[in-house]
């Protein structure tokens, strides 16, 4: 039977110590040696990279754009067409004829600046295209705010059917016959506006026929009198 290895004090700690340390290491690795940690993931050259837990009170702004194409929503702060009341069926009426009277007058009357021969019908012409440009494209975004789409420059085919009769006119005839006409539709033009600046139930509406209510009957004293300059 061999006889074991007497060993000092110093020996001894210098074992024990050893086998603590190994014993450290050992543990080290069953808990925590594979690189992870309860917060953290593996992060480059073995290290470790902490993750931000994000409150239900905060808002991800990142994915704000992903979430609005998911849901279909819009933002609170966005704005369009339709942002007044919608109009009643007689102050649509009313838009849709005056629309459609306003184009005819400025179609018209831009052949007439063209096609004339007098000058006080060159001059009418000029401000009837003037006048109700501007009138028809008020008219038009008054409409549109109230979500009423009006064609930009579409006429019904009896009054395309008319114009394309005045391209045949030359001279005198074409001047007369366009000064008569400016002056019949200038008479229904007043009426329909008197009418409208009484009775329309939108205020914006009614108080636009109003203020323009001047500028047509203006239009009217002319084109009878330069009518009847003609004859």
């Amino acid at each position: 039977m061999s006889s074991l290895p007497f060993l000092t004090n110093k020996q001894f700690m210098k074992k024990t110590g050893f086998l603590s340390a190994l014993l450290a290491s050992a543990l080290l690795i069953s808990c925590g040696g594979d690189g992870q940690s309860g917060n953290g993931t593996n992060g480059p050259a073995g290290g470790t990279t902490e993750t931000t837990t994000v409150g239900t009170g905060e808002t991800n702004t990142a994915s704000g754009a992903e979430n609005q194409a998911a849901t279909g929503s819009t933002p609170s702060n966005t704005t369009g067409a339709g942002t007044g009341a919608p109009l009643s069926e007689g102050d649509q009426t009313f838009v849709r004829k005056a629309a459609m009277s306003g184009m005819m007058e400025q179609q018209s009357s831009q052949m007439a600046q063209e096609r004339a021969t007098d000058d006080r019908v060159k001059s009418f012409a000029a401000m009837m295209v003037r006048d109700h440009t501007q009138a028809n494209q008020e008219l038009m975004s008054l409409a549109r705010s109230r979500g009423l789409m009006l064609p930009a420059d579409s006429l019904d085919l009896q009054t395309q059917k008319h114009l394309a009769a005045m391209q045949k006119m030359q001279g005198r005839a074409f001047d007369k016959h366009f000064m008569q006409m400016m002056a019949t539709g200038h008479d229904k033009d007043v009426a329909e506006f008197q009418r409208a600046a009484n009775n329309l139930q939108d205020a914006e509406l009614k108080g636009w026929a109003a203020q323009k209510l001047p500028v047509l009957k203006m239009h009217q004293d002319s084109a009878k009198a330069i009518t009847k300059a003609l004859k």
